[in-house]
């Protein structure tokens, strides 16, 4: 049961949430450049708030101090997206092996297959099927654990076969990777 304190204090926080929660998540989303993610900051920033709310109500500033944090966040996630996109293009580039004829009906589709995974599953798929990387090198690139390449990998596979509507789909990214190499210099255009 809540003493008077606590529910003063909840009542002042809700008083706040209400009042920033929009112009924290424009401020995220402006950012960021991601209006899925701008809720998402702003709601843990308000979090994150809350936790300290005693001395977040104490400062001078308090809507200057949730700002400084929804920054903070969105500065991890930014970065976080940055080294992502780096380890994928570093293997993107490595590849050198060529294929003659490629199926480019079914190349477009892998690819399309490929584009409604979310990103950690279709990491994981192409790294493992379209770079042959090992689970341990792939857990090491995207910076997750073994266990979850695994996982990852093998729902990404099932999400693609049923999306494909076929039983060779690890052959078929691979082929994709091999297509990519020879049109782009070994890169995702």
């Amino acid at each position: 049961m809540g003493t008077v304190v606590d529910d003063a204090a909840s009542v002042e926080f809700h008083a706040f949430f209400e009042r920033h929660y929009a112009e924290l998540a424009r401020l995220a989303h402006l950012l960021t450049g991601e209006a899925d993610a701008a809720d998402d900051l702003a709601a843990d920033a308000l979090l994150a708030l809350w936790h300290r709310w005693d001395r977040v109500r104490a400062a001078d500033r308090p809507v200057a101090y949730a700002r400084g944090v929804v920054a903070n966040l969105a500065r991890t996630r930014i970065r976080s997206a940055v080294r992502e996109r780096r380890r994928v293009a570093l293997f993107w580039s490595q590849r050198e092996e060529k294929t003659e004829n490629p199926d480019v009906a079914g190349v477009v589709d892998v690819q399309e297959a490929l584009r409604r995974l979310p990103f950690r599953k279709r990491a994981c798929v192409v790294l493992r099927h379209a770079f042959d990387l090992s689970e341990k090198d792939t857990a090491l690139a995207l910076g997750i654990s073994v266990g979850t390449v695994k996982s990852q990998t093998s729902k990404g596979v099932a999400e693609l076969q049923r999306l494909l509507g076929t039983q060779g789909t690890p052959l078929k990214v691979h082929a994709v990777a091999m297509v990519h190499t020879e049109g782009a210099g070994g890169r995702n255009r």
